[in-house]
């Protein structure tokens, strides 16, 4: 599915939840884009807590929508939050369309519950399903029918589900429980995760597919687990301007049908550095990103089945979207292993606007945020600091940010070297 049509998707869902004082939960990932975990103060604690003097009810908003793009022509729908989901932490969120072109889409989210007792533990499950009678892929050069990459128009049906299962180590700011240890803001921040931040392992076991009637001989179904090691030391998570995120992921897929299992990894490093005020502006920000990721399982051959261990397109390393490569599609460059530089300047204006415009005047806007950002980018079947290095596909742009009722809302535009893409979506894209 086109990113930007799910963003627009993502976005609306955002605006029903703003509306209602309700909150989209963390990790409405890949296709949804990123939402962010947003709760309140007051509910950022374990729902396991004996001292607890109240339990929230539930709340529930909803809202209809409907917009055209090129992949699904008008498109309706509706998305849901429901608040406080059985447990004051926990959250969930559901969106369903349909278009003119009998394409459709379904997504259920459930996060952050905990077993009683379980203080350090969190427990979520996502599920997406669509299917679309025009939509647009990129074939990598193993999977295109002329033998190079190619951006091909097909029919297709796409899913995942997803379990997943966070445990937040006892340490620094996770000593508090994993629910409070979300949301605790950082005054000090120290290069030390024993003292300063939130440490997590998580184990998401997954199930994924794509069938394309373009190409039925391509592999549909990617089944495995991923297991991410993070420390995030960010003053804040939504607008931070100091400390820093580092992750680690190391995937695996199983042998499925007539291909085999295969493993990659990926690493992610985010700093910010705070630039101070000026005459013009409350806040400057300099953000940088480092994305490195690679398949070493790549060139293991099986002579006996005449297959490599590699994943299909869908499920391996890509570049190109709303958080890497931002002036191309979606997964637009797919293969080995990738590498990718982002580079934002935030800025906060002293002029502010919103509050007094129309529509804007209904929700809390406390700032608007503008942001210029360079990238630079590469995949590469060979894994090389050369052949990552070389040719590399390079994006300038631009956008806009707000923070409405506790949520980071970006428009922005990335400018490829060969095309642009404007997106709209919920959170930083690190």
């Amino acid at each position: 599915m086109k990113a930007l049509s799910l963003g627009i998707v993502t976005y609306l869902a955002f605006i029903m939840a703003v509306q209602a004082n309700q909150y989209i939960p963390a990790h409405v990932e890949s296709h949804f884009a990123k939402a962010p975990a947003v709760e309140d103060s007051a509910t950022a604690s374990s729902s396991s807590s004996s001292d607890a003097e109240t339990t929230k009810q539930a709340e529930f908003a909803a809202v209809p929508f409907i917009f055209s793009t090129e992949t699904l022509s008008t498109a309706f729908g509706a998305a849901g939050v429901l608040k406080h989901a059985g447990q004051e932490q926990a959250s969930a969120v559901g969106i369903g369309l349909y278009t003119s072109n009998e394409s459709w889409v379904g997504f259920l989210g459930l996060y952050n519950y905990q077993i009683p007792t379980l203080d350090q533990w969190l427990f979520s499950a996502e599920t997406y399903q669509g299917y679309y009678t025009e939509g647009i892929y990129y074939l990598d050069d193993h999977e295109s029918p002329i033998e190079e990459p190619a951006r091909v128009i097909s029919e297709g049906n796409e899913g995942y589900t997803r379990l997943h299962i966070k445990y937040v180590l006892p340490i620094a700011d996770g000593a508090i429980g994993a629910a409070a240890s979300l949301y605790k803001p950082r005054n000090n921040i120290e290069w030390n995760p024993l003292t300063s931040g939130t440490t997590s392992i998580k184990f998401t076991p997954y199930s994924q597919y794509r069938e394309l009637t373009i190409n039925p001989d391509l592999p549909e179904t990617a089944r495995g687990y991923e297991v991410q090691f993070e420390w995030d030391n960010r003053n804040a998570q939504y607008d931070p301007t100091d400390g820093g995120k580092t992750s680690l992921t190391i995937k695996h897929g199983f042998a499925v049908d007539d291909f085999k299992d295969w493993t990659l990894w990926e690493f992610e490093q985010s700093a910010f550095f705070n630039l101070g005020e000026t005459h013009w502006f409350n806040e400057q920000v300099l953000a940088a990103n480092v994305f490195i990721a690679d398949t070493p399982t790549w060139n293991d051959y099986d002579s006996s089945t005449q297959q490599y261990h590699r994943p299909p397109s869908f499920a391996g390393v890509y570049l190109g979207g709303f958080e890497r490569s931002r002036g191309y599609s979606s997964k637009q460059f797919t293969g080995r292993s990738a590498v990718n530089y982002s580079l934002e300047y935030r800025v906060k204006p002293q002029w502010q606007p919103l509050q007094h415009w129309p529509v804007f005047n209904l929700y809390d806007i406390p700032w608007w945020q503008w942001v210029v950002f360079i990238e630079a980018g590469k995949v590469s079947d060979t894994f090389s600091a050369q052949a990552l290095h070389t040719d590399m596909n390079f994006t300038a742009g631009g956008g806009v940010r707000l923070e409405v009722e506790d949520i980071v809302v970006r428009a922005e535009l990335g400018v490829g070297s060969e095309e642009s893409q404007f997106w709209v979506m919920v959170n930083q894209p690190f």
